[in-house]
């Protein structure tokens, strides 16, 4: 394997799920996955014993919901590579916090504005 590609894979599309997928939803696809692709039924093609890795490893990380989370935050992105709606639903839950998911803001800018337009009075 190339070692620059290693880290850009997008273990999402990988696994053919959705960014915010559930850990149900992942095992389930990788084991349909894994079944499809696995060598012993395609005996001695490379490329399909090198996807059936890809799999693993995709796996591997997406599973692990410590290795997972490090994953969506470290990972490479490559915005490019992503529709709107997948670069939106991949970074959803990120979005949401740097916006204040479940921190309420408003009473502050509100209470900044109302005293900024008291002064401006």
């Amino acid at each position: 394997m190339e070692g620059g590609e290693e880290s850009h894979k997008d273990y999402y599309k990988v696994l053919e799920v959705d960014y915010d997928a559930t850990d149900e939803t992942i095992r389930l696809n990788y084991r349909r996955l894994a079944l499809k692709w696995h060598p012993d039924k395609h005996k001695g093609n490379s490329s399909v014993t090198a996807k059936f890795q890809e799999i693993n490893e995709a796996y591997k990380v997406l599973s692990d919901p410590s290795k997972r989370l490090e994953y969506d935050i470290s990972g490479t992105y490559e915005i490019n590579k992503y529709t709107l709606r997948e670069y939106l639903t991949r970074f959803k839950g990120m979005i949401l916090t740097c916006n204040g998911l479940g921190i309420n803001h408003s009473p502050f800018w509100s209470q900044q504005l109302m005293e900024s337009e008291s002064i401006d009075l």
